[in-house]
């Protein structure tokens, strides 16, 4: 997955590196690291399925191939000015996911021995998102923003004598892979190096601080752009910010890192310097994908973030599987699992927590949040959440499934019908323009056109229960509580009040009354009375025809 550089990296004596402000220190300059995107490329499952994004806490086997990872600093901070947003940055959206969701995700699954997150601007939210989501990280405060290498003491502070790997890298980065960081550590704990950088080649490095390698192509040091000679600034190689330390070598180098610079801040990139200084053994590693170091300062940033990211999460479906029409237009949560065989329509949005069966048809323009969709399923231009849809159940077109909605197996949700916690049994049928919400449907039902349950009194919901093989007629109006029994009838127009016992027909409707020659009394010149009369009636004032010549020409007055 990654490149590393030539050997383990022989320690440069004496080789000098030009420190400058880093990404958290100073917001308007991007030194350091990337920041810019650059897109480059665009249920009930009973067999193979596709999980693009992970799962929401990855707990993945041990790898004893793997080195030990001692601690992963996340560093979550920052204030994030240029979102212009009351939401901490690392809180913001990427597909369906806050920012750290993704970070810790990737770090987790390294399975250190402490996964810590740096907070400080806007902790509150940021500490209660971490307790909530990833209770099995520690929370380390950052008082005042002082700096990466700052922010890095901050989490050590209750690991006085870190040992292993320490693992440092940033809550903006969602497209950073395990298998990327995994490759660092792996290339590091080989070289035996106190610290490893995680490298990117990039198109364009204007204003990233460039890997400069000697002669054999060892690292010899970081230079900022704005301190890099021409030669220098031809470089592609960048630095990411991500970095692999030596636990004891951080420990000791960290307290000797000074506020002496134009911020006042301590920058982590320091330690490097520090390690070069004293002969240690400093190497990189270089990233398969740059977009892997990509982080986010903006909102432009983050939409453009939301797109590589789903490309990569469609993809990996495409590759496991399922058939996805139009990947411009269609998104995908991280986190999603979809069957084989499967079918995504232009214009659909998959979000997090759905789980889509095998052989289903989704969209064209369908939502999907935290849904299950069984085997088989259509669901046509419709919007659902938190629904259950059987295996060959049909939904839409224009359906609405809001939560606790459940169809079983083979059961409709047509054409502009809204479904509420509800349960809607094998084989029923709720085929168009209807409300049904509290109720349960048994087996092999049919409700008619323009029924609605009236659950709800103004003051608490209440159930209505329809049967096994039940029919309720048009235009119905069922007000809960209210039961119509297995095999009953409602005729078409009805208001139900009252239980309907099994294999009744229950008819509760004015009946009608035909008022004879009311139209030639009360309306007597009307084209109404004219029509009844047999007598000829002119057109209708909106509706006209207009006059055509033989060639065909419009000739309207």
């Amino acid at each position: 997955m990654v490149a590393h550089s030539p050997g383990p990296a022989a320690p440069r004596t004496g080789a000098s590196i030009a420190i400058g402000p880093d990404r958290h220190s100073c917001p308007g300059s991007r030194s350091g690291r990337r920041r810019s995107v650059r897109t480059r490329r665009a249920g009930l499952p009973t067999g193979g399925t596709s999980n693009a994004g992970g799962p929401r806490v990855p707990t993945p086997p041990a790898d004893p191939t793997n080195p030990r990872v001692g601690t992963v600093v996340v560093l979550a901070a920052g204030a994030g000015t240029r979102m212009r947003s009351r939401i901490p940055k690392v809180l913001h959206p990427v597909a369906g996911r806050p920012l750290l969701w993704h970070a810790v995700t990737a770090a987790a699954a390294l399975q250190p021995d402490d996964l810590v997150a740096v907070v400080g601007h806007g902790r509150e939210q940021v500490s209660a998102y971490l307790t909530g989501e990833h209770p099995g990280v520690r929370i380390a405060v950052q008082e005042v923003q002082l700096g990466t290498g700052h922010a890095v003491a901050s989490a050590l502070q209750d690991v006085p004598d870190p040992s292993g790997t320490v693992l440092v890298t940033y809550g903006d980065t969602p497209l950073l892979r395990p298998e990327t960081l995994q490759a660092l550590v792996r290339d590091h704990a080989a070289g035996g190096r106190a610290v490893t950088v995680l490298t990117a080649e990039v198109a364009d490095p204007t204003g990233y601080g460039r890997i400069v390698r000697d002669a054999d192509g060892a690292f010899a040091a970081i230079v900022e752009h704005r301190d890099a000679t021409v030669e220098q600034r031809a470089v592609r190689e960048i630095n990411s910010g991500v970095y692999a330390f030596d636990g004891p070598t951080l420990a000791r180098l960290l307290p000797q890192l000074t506020a002496a610079n134009a911020q006042g801040e301590r920058y982590l990139t320091d330690v490097i310097g520090l390690a070069v200084a004293e002969g240690a053994a400093v190497g990189t590693v270089s990233a398969e994908d740059p977009q892997d170091t990509e982080g986010v300062n903006d909102r432009v940033q983050l939409a453009a973030m939301s797109r590589a990211l789903n490309d990569r999460i469609v993809r990996e479906h495409q590759l496991a599987g399922v058939t996805v029409l139009d990947p411009a237009t269609t998104w995908i949560h991280s986190g999603v699992t979809i069957g084989a065989d499967t079918v995504i329509r232009p214009g659909s949005s998959i979000e997090a927590g759905t789980v889509i069966g095998e052989g289903c048809d989704i969209g064209p323009d369908t939502t999907l949040s935290a849904c299950v969709v069984g085997d088989g399923a259509t669901v046509l231009r419709s919007h659902c959440s938190g629904a259950h849809i059987g295996p060959d159940a049909t939904v839409g077109p224009f359906t609405f499934l809001r939560p606790d909605a459940r169809l079983l197996e083979g059961a409709k949700a047509g054409a502009y019908v809204e479904i509420k916690k509800s349960t809607i049994g094998a084989g029923s049928k709720v085929p168009h323009l209807s409300y049904v919400g509290d109720a349960t449907v048994g087996t092999g039902a049919n409700i008619g056109a323009g029924t609605i349950t009236a659950n709800y009194d103004g003051v608490g919901k209440y159930a209505t229960t329809i049967g096994d093989h039940a029919f309720v007629g048009t235009n119905t109006t069922l007000i809960a509580p209210v039961t119509v029994a297995d095999g009953a009838f409602v005729a078409a127009g009805s208001t139900i009040t009252d239980d309907v016992p099994p294999g009744d027909l229950a008819v509760a409707r004015g009946r009608q009354r035909n008022v004879d020659g009311w139209v030639t009394d009360r309306r007597p010149d009307s084209p109404a009375a004219r029509a009844a009369a047999g007598q000829p009636t002119a057109p209708s004032p909106e509706v006209t025809t207009p006059e055509v010549t033989a060639a065909g020409e419009d000739h309207r007055p």
